[in-house]
C-alpha cells in the first residue's frame, strides 16, 4: 500500500511523500511535489523581509561596506566566492543578534570549520539541520535560504518583535442612484432577495463591516492613548551637561575602503597636484640645463673650426706624404717581382749546367761558393763554365 503524507524537510520545504513498503524490506521512497523546487524563492522573499525588521541595512551593509542582495540572492547561483561569504557574514551577524556570540568570519578563513560553527550553533537554537554541509560550501540554494531564515527567526524572537493588527482604512460606500419610477419595484427586489439569502445563510452569516468597524474604533482608541501630549520631567541644565558628556562617545569614524572610486578620484587629484608643483620646480632647472648644453656644443663647434683651420697645411701634408707611400710601394713591388723573375732564370741556368757539363769542370766553383761571397762563387762559375760553352763553336 502506498499513503501520500505531508513532511517537512530540514530545508524547510513542505514535500509531498509516498512510503511504498516491501515484505520485509522496509523502505522508505520520498517524492518531493511539484513546487518544491520554487519554494526557495518564496523563502528568500520572507528572508529579505525579516533581514529589514532587524535593520541589517544599517548595522551590518553600511558598516561592512557592503551591496544589499536582491530578491533571489542566495536562490540562484552567481559568484559562488562572493555568495559564500556574504552568507558566512549574514549567518554570524544573526547569531550575534539572536544574543550567542559568534566570531565575525574573515575571507581567508577555512569553510569547513565555519559552516560547523554555523551549523552547532544552529542546532543550540533547537533546529534540524539533518543535511551535509557541503550544501553550504556553494553559498546558494534552499539549504543556504534555510538556514538563513531560520537563524533571522531566532533574531526576532529574541528582540522580542510582534506583528500588530492591520490598520484598514474605513472605506466610503457609494449610493447608486435609482429612478423614481423603478425605485418601488427594485426595493421589492432588494427585498425579497435579502430575505431569501438571510433564510439560506443566517447559520454562516458573519457581518464583515461591522466587524471592521470595531476593530478600527479599537485601534484608533489604542492610538489616541499613545498620542497624548507628554510633558517633559527633564532639568533642561542637566540635559545639557549629559549632551556634553556622551557627546565624545558619539564620533563616527568611517573605515576607508581601498575599493571605494570616491578614494581614487582623490588620489588622482592629489597626484595631479603633485606634479604640477613639481614641474613648475623641475621646469626651471631643466630650461636652465638646456641652455648651458647649447652654449657648450656652440663653443665646441667653434673651436673645431678653429682647429681645422689651423691644421689645414698639415692636413695637406699629410695627403702629400700618403701619395708618395703609396708610390714607394708600388715601384717596390715592381723591384721586388724583376729580383724573382731574375732569381727564377739564374736557377734555371744553374740546373741547365749541372746536367749538360762534367762535374769535374766546375768543382773550382762549388768550393769557391763554401769559401768566398755569392758574387765570386758567381764569378767563378762563369770563369770555368764560358770557356767550356765556346769550345763548341771555336
Amino acid at each position: 500500500m502506498a499513503a501520500a503524507a505531508a513532511v517537512v524537510t530540514p530545508s524547510g520545504l513542505e514535500d509531498g511523500v509516498s512510503r511504498s513498503r516491501g515484505d520485509g524490506a522496509g523502505e522508505v521512497v520520498v517524492e518531493r511535489g511539484p513546487g518544491a523546487a520554487y519554494h526557495m524563492f518564496v523563502v528568500m522573499e520572507d528572508l529579505v523581509e525579516k533581514l529589514k525588521l532587524l535593520r541589517y541595512e544599517e548595522e551590518l551593509l553600511r558598516k561592512n561596506n557592503l551591496k544589499p542582495p536582491s530578491r533571489h540572492y542566495f536562490a540562484l547561483p552567481t559568484n559562488p566566492g562572493e555568495q559564500f561569504y556574504m552568507f558566512c557574514t549574514l549567518a554570524a551577524w544573526l547569531i550575534n543578534k539572536a544574543g550567542r556570540p559568534f566570531e565575525q568570519p574573515q575571507e581567508y578563513d577555512d569553510p569547513n570549520a565555519t559552516i560547523s560553527n554555523i551549523l552547532s550553533e544552529l542546532r543550540l537554537f533547537g533546529r534540524t539541520a539533518d543535511f551535509p554541509p557541503s550544501k553550504l560550501k556553494s553559498g546558494y540554494g534552499e539549504h543556504v535560504c534555510y538556514v538563513l531564515d531560520c537563524l533571522a527567526e531566532e533574531a526576532l524572537k529574541y528582540i522580542g518583535f510582534t506583528w500588530k493588527r492591520p490598520t484598514y482604512p474605513m472605506e466610503e460606500l457609494e449610493e447608486e442612484t435609482v429612478p423614481e419610477d423603478d425605485a418601488e419595484l427594485t426595493l421589492n427586489k432588494v427585498d425579497e432577495e435579502f430575505v431569501e439569502e438571510e433564510t439560506d445563510n443566517e447559520e454562516n452569516f458573519i457581518d464583515l463591516n461591522v466587524l471592521k468597524a470595531q476593530t478600527y474604533r479599537l485601534d484608533m482608541n489604542e492610538s489616541a492613548k499613545q498620542e497624548d501630549i507628554l510633558e517633559s520631567t527633564t532639568d533642561a541644565a542637566e540635559w545639557s551637561l549629559e549632551v556634553e558628556r556622551v557627546l565624545p562617545q558619539l564620533k563616527v569614524t568611517i573605515r576607508t575602503d581601498n575599493k571605494d572610486w570616491r578614494i581614487h578620484v582623490d588620489q588622482m587629484h592629489q597626484h595631479k597636484s603633485g606634479i604640477e608643483s613639481a614641474l613648475k620646480e623641475t621646469k626651471g632647472f631643466l630650461d636652465k640645463l638646456h641652455n648651458e648644453i647649447s652654449r657648450t656644443l656652440e663653443k665646441i663647434g667653434s673651436r673645431e673650426k678653429y682647429i681645422n683651420n689651423q691644421l689645414e697645411h698639415l692636413v695637406q701634408e699629410y695627403r702629400a706624404a700618403q701619395a708618395q707611400l703609396s708610390e714607394a710601394r708600388e715601384r717596390y713591388q715592381q723591384g721586388n717581382g724583376g729580383v724573382t723573375e731574375r732569381t727564377r732564370l739564374l736557377s734555371e741556368v744553374c740546373a741547365v749546367a749541372l746536367t749538360v757539363f762534367s762535374p769535374v769542370s766546375w768543382a773550382p766553383a762549388v768550393q769557391s761558393l763554401s769559401r768566398f761571397n755569392a758574387a765570386a762563387a758567381v764569378g767563378c762559375l762563369f770563369q770555368y763554365l764560358l770557356p767550356v760553352a765556346l769550345n763548341p763553336f771555336l
